[in-house]
């Protein structure tokens, strides 16, 4: 099979990254960790399979994710993983609404607050 006809592979563990609500890629992206300009250069994994930021998604619908590295979110600052399981976990259910969702730019994915970021970011360089 071509390449481009194999879809996204997990860049960790292989397996098809099928949908985008597993996308790492693409939660990355929504929650403003990926420019859209290097979007398509940056490797595709499992959120799963990317423990340290897995860890902070907090829903009833994802399994909790317990990362033993030094990233556990268990030695980091309170108030830090807050803020962050509170970022994570609303991208992420970004992508379930993008899931559902069909005629967006991929302008469009990111949360409110990214994309004007990119648009504030955007104006100032030109």
């Amino acid at each position: 099979m071509a390449k481009c006809e194999e879809g996204y592979l997990c860049d960790i563990c292989g397996g098809d990254v099928e949908h985008i609500f597993e996308s790492d890629l693409y939660l990355r992206y929504v929650i403003g960790m990926i420019d859209p300009e290097t979007l398509h250069t940056t490797k595709e994994r499992h959120i799963l399979c990317n423990k340290p930021l897995a860890q902070f998604i907090v829903h009833e619908k994802f399994p909790a994710v317990v990362d033993d590295s030094l990233f556990d979110k268990r030695q980091l600052d309170p108030a830090y993983v807050a803020s962050r399981e509170t970022l994570v976990t609303r991208g992420w259910l970004r992508l379930c609404e993008l899931a559902q969702t069909e005629g967006l730019s991929l302008l469009e994915y990111p949360l409110p607050e990214v994309v004007e970021a990119m648009r504030s970011a955007a104006g100032r360089s030109s």
